[in-house]
């Protein structure tokens, strides 16, 4: 079962007008370049092990690209993670989200959970149609990010597929 995984949403969360964000430390050296990513310690390291614990195959879903293994997956614990390489050429113009085409296509019929913050009703029905296999599109809030809820959602449905 793969895992697509958005960083900015899901991992950082973002936006809250009523709240602050908690700051972690992960307590790991960080390579360099986690200095330009200044909201990287609103990312909860104890994420990593619980993600990890899902049991999927963990893949990243983000314009961080392969920044996600330099800086995110040191800080939550994990390996480098494969990454999702987006095409060059526009989207075209639909309700579509512009990775759900190429997150179908990589997973070529496999199941997969996608968690991200920016899925719509339209994302799910076009997957719904066009991909054979098994798939979730679980949206996170991305004035909280994940939460309990996001994983007892996951966990339930993996337990279901």
């Amino acid at each position: 079962m793969l895992l697509f995984l958005d960083v900015d949403g899901p991992l950082i969360p973002f936006g809250a007008a009523d709240r602050t964000y908690p700051v972690y430390d992960s307590g790991r050296c960080l390579p360099p370049d986690a200095a330009g990513h200044p909201l990287l310690n609103r990312v909860d390291p104890a994420l990593g092990g619980r993600l990890a614990g899902l049991g999927c195959e963990l893949v990243w879903a983000t314009t961080w690209m392969d920044d996600a293994n330099t800086c995110l997956a040191p800080w939550l614990g994990l390996p480098p993670l494969p990454v999702v390489e987006w095409p060059d050429e526009g989207e075209p113009s639909t309700l579509l989200h512009w990775k759900t085409r190429p997150l179908v296509a990589w997973a070529a019929g496999r199941p997969f959970v996608w968690i991200d913050d920016e899925l719509t009703e339209a994302d799910r029905s076009w997957v719904a149609v066009r991909h054979p296999g098994p798939a979730l599109l679980h949206r996170v809030d991305h004035r909280y990010g994940l939460t309990e809820a996001d994983f007892e959602a996951v966990r339930e449905w993996l337990g279901s597929t």
